[in-house]
């Protein structure tokens, strides 16, 4: 199945990541948590299809997609910075193994938070975020998608580290095991993972090794 969506707007959330606002079509559903391959409505880019995540919560009467723009390279993201509202996206069925399994432990890195923003405001909605934590890495403070609205949804269980800023105002320390083993209170509780594929890979090994249950730990396969 493939829909044609205009983009109704577009705004800033950090300095290299844009939510897009588009129309929602009629019946549409999707889980939070789940994508969709996306492409843009234009000659040269319509065979192009990239997943991207939805943050927005399923009831409401559009769709949000929290894309980090690429601008490096001459890439389908750079190309989405560069669209106006009106422009139009093909957009397709959703999918994906990222979904609320009970309460636990959220940990991401970088643009890895977008599966588990509509589940963490699902959860918030519905008053069910008190038993979770989410680790959150990024390079530097600035690039800390969503900050306030995770602090205000999480408070103290909102918890960030930034590897390459050393003078900022939060934790610096890699999620690693050692960070795990300190952190970490419950390890029978659920896991969910995303980042790049790399650090999904070395975290859901260390859970693993640390007593996590295999079939606890969610992420993309």
């Amino acid at each position: 199945m493939e829909q044609i969506v205009r983009i109704l707007d577009i705004h800033n959330v950090t300095h290299n990541v844009k939510q897009f606002i588009v129309e929602k079509p009629d019946g549409f559903t999707f889980t939070p948590g789940q994508a969709t391959e996306l492409s843009i409505n234009q000659p040269q880019w319509e065979g192009q299809r990239n997943p991207f995540t939805f943050t927005c919560l399923t009831d409401e009467h559009y769709l949000e997609f929290t894309i980090k723009i690429y601008s490096d390279h001459p890439g389908v993201t750079n190309h989405l910075g560069e669209l106006q509202v009106g422009d139009e996206l093909i957009l397709r069925e959703a999918w994906g193994a990222i979904e609320y399994k009970g309460p636990g432990y959220f940990i991401a890195g970088g643009a890895g938070i977008t599966p588990f923003i509509a589940i963490l405001r699902q959860l918030y909605k519905e008053g069910k975020l008190e038993d979770n934590i989410l680790f959150f890495s990024n390079k530097t403070d600035d690039d800390i998608i969503l900050a306030d609205e995770l602090k205000t949804m999480l408070g103290e269980n909102a918890r960030f580290t930034t590897t390459q800023q050393k003078d900022g105002k939060n934790d610096h320390r890699r999620i690693d095991g050692e960070f795990l083993k300190a952190e970490v209170k419950d390890f029978n509780k659920h896991f969910y993972v995303c980042g790049p594929d790399p650090m999904v890979a070395e975290i859901t090994e260390t859970l693993t090794k640390l007593g996590a249950n295999a079939d606890a730990i969610v992420f993309e396969k």
